[in-house]
């Protein structure tokens, strides 16, 4: 009963933010046309306002999000080519990344050291992970076997750790930088401001959420060890 009521929280825990991102992005997606201008648009003017000129904006396809190496802004195609609310924000919030950078925010960073950490070590804690059961069997010990389960279990959590440290970052980007811009600029209609900035929450909350998810992973491997 204990092991059920741990896995049940820890569905929710990682469900629950995911859902509530992925609905309020979704439900603020339509009508797709509300505004004259895209998301890169307005990415592109923000940057140019903020003298961030070399600063570029490209379409992507593995999420929304500023890459502070290479200097560039990177939208998803709905969000790069949408006309929509919340094209309109999220390419605000991956502008306030940018301006982090410029001010020299130091949680920027120290967010993209981590992130540079926390990619292996998630790939590192999967691979451990699926040579746990092999290693049990070669070496016919089933302590080695835990040992590699819990090196990996171990791993994959401090790499969900470091992006849940960063939440604090996302949020600077969403109401220190991204919504004074859109509120002194004008640029959003009549009425749009309130659900502007429960977009700008959500935003700031898809990384955590994103990552979250392979808290999944630690939960079925420790169903195999049960086994």
């Amino acid at each position: 009963m204990l092991y059920l009521i741990l896995v049940c929280f820890i569905a929710l825990l990682v469900v629950g933010p995911s859902y509530w991102v992925k609905h309020t992005m979704e439900k603020y997606s339509e009508p797709a046309d509300r505004y004259s201008f895209t998301g890169a648009q307005l990415a592109r003017k923000l940057l140019d306002k903020a003298n961030l000129q070399h600063i570029a904006v490209e379409a992507t396809e593995s999420g929304d999000h500023y890459d502070p190496l290479k200097k560039v802004v990177r939208l998803t195609p709905d969000k790069f080519n949408g006309r929509s609310l919340t094209a309109i924000t999220v390419a605000a919030h991956e502008v306030g990344h940018a301006i982090q950078h410029q001010d020299n925010y130091p949680p920027l960073a120290l967010r993209t050291r981590l992130v540079q950490w926390a990619a292996p070590a998630e790939k590192l804690g999967a691979g451990i992970l699926m040579l746990s059961p092999v290693i049990m069997a070669l070496l016919r010990s089933p302590a080695a076997g835990l040992l590699f389960l819990v090196g990996g279990i171990l791993t994959l959590g401090s790499a969900t750790l470091v992006h849940a440290l960063t939440l604090p970052m996302e949020l600077n980007a969403s109401f220190a930088r991204a919504l004074p811009i859109l509120e002194r600029e004008r640029y959003l209609i009549d009425g749009d401001m309130p659900h502007a900035r429960r977009l700008l929450n959500a935003a700031a909350w898809t990384y955590v959420a994103a990552s979250l998810m392979t808290l999944l992973n630690m939960v079925r491997w420790l169903a195999i060890l049960r086994r």
